[in-house]
């Protein structure tokens, strides 16, 4: 299984310059899980960038793949490598939904870089 974390996300729906880095994983959604908090962060930005339509098209792109909420064992996990990774919250929520699923994080986000099971690509 694999996840991608937002900024990949917001990179694959911009055609931005590492966009091909995901678009195998993206473009595999019986393979891709998505926590929730990706949802948000996605949303919000394109959003923030174009209009409700363009954020509504890519996360119904997003919902082809399988949806991962939040409870409270993956918050107190998520908590525990935010404290110990020093990762923001939305970073620790990915990593923790990763762990759980045994799934590897695609990521351009620097605070990935490094740990295991994590696919980073410099931005």
């Amino acid at each position: 299984m694999n996840i991608i974390d937002s900024s990949g996300w917001l990179e694959y729906f911009a055609d931005a310059p590492n966009a091909g880095f995901f678009a195998p994983v993206i473009e595999n959604p019986a393979e891709l899980i998505v926590p929730i908090v990706t949802i948000y962060e996605v949303f919000k930005r394109i959003l923030q960038q174009r209009d409700e339509s363009d954020a509504l098209q890519a996360i119904a792109i997003m919902m082809q793949s399988t949806l991962i909420d939040i409870d409270a064992e993956l918050a107190l996990s998520a908590a525990k490598l935010s404290v110990n990774l020093k990762l923001p919250m939305a970073d620790s929520l990915i990593l923790a939904t990763a762990q759980r699923h045994q799934a590897t994080v695609w990521t351009q986000d620097i605070d990935f870089k490094g740990l295991p099971n994590v696919q980073y690509i410099e931005k």
